[in-house]
């Protein structure tokens, strides 16, 4: 389904976003020698979600609601964690909490059509739909295994599963984007070289914290 170029356009801020987010934390990390886990990398997470949950619905592409919909407020809840809330006024943090219901609302205003558009899109086939749902299910995932991970150590952290999850989302994720055309989800995959980085930094980090332990 062909859309506006000015779709695509809001498409690709949306992936910049989270390309920026991607880029700042390799760098933090690159620079300590381990993974970092900045406070801006969820700030520009919940901005990307917000464009990309317009996108979404724009290019009336249920599977990249939902992923969006899966990490959303696991992104809060690590802004929150981090003390990030403390300074921003309170409506400003309902309306964001907000902004997920406001998208469903505009779905599901007109169930038939919600379900045409959606559901039964021709150029989305049920099979091709599912797939993506997959694939956005399998990359958004690693935010609830973080959110496991942190909070059972009280903190925010990037562990290993979740890079590890990124990378088998990320594949799925492109090749959905170039069954359906969408040259926005392609491109905003890129991210997956900085994915296979953090896995090998956490390889290193074990293997370093294991041979002190055995030097110990």
């Amino acid at each position: 389904m062909d859309s506006p170029f000015w779709v695509y356009l809001i498409g690709l801020l949306g992936m910049a976003l989270y390309g920026v987010r991607i880029l700042f934390q390799w760098y933090k990390s690159e620079k300590s020698g381990r993974v970092e886990n900045p406070k801006e990398y969820w700030v520009m997470s919940s901005l990307g979600a917000i464009v990309l949950f317009v996108y979404g619905w724009l290019r009336k592409d249920f599977s990249i609601i939902f992923g969006e919909s899966v990490g959303y407020y696991i992104y809060m809840w690590n802004i929150s964690s981090m003390g990030l809330y403390k300074k921003v006024p309170r409506f400003i943090i309902v309306m964001q909490a907000l902004f997920p219901v406001l998208i469903l609302a505009l779905m599901m205003w007109d169930l038939d059509e919600f379900t045409e558009a959606f559901l039964r899109n021709d150029a989305v086939p049920p099979e091709l739909l599912l797939f993506g749902v997959l694939g956005q299910f399998t990359y958004e995932i690693r935010s609830v295994y973080q959110l496991i991970y942190s909070y059972r150590r009280g903190r925010s952290e990037l562990p290993l599963g979740h890079w590890v999850l990124a990378v088998v989302g990320s594949l799925m994720i492109i090749a959905y984007g170039l069954i359906r055309h969408d040259w926005v989800l392609v491109i905003g995959q890129f991210a997956i070289v900085f994915s296979f980085r953090n896995i090998m930094l956490c390889l290193k980090s074990a293997r370093r914290a294991d041979g002190q332990v055995a030097d110990n």
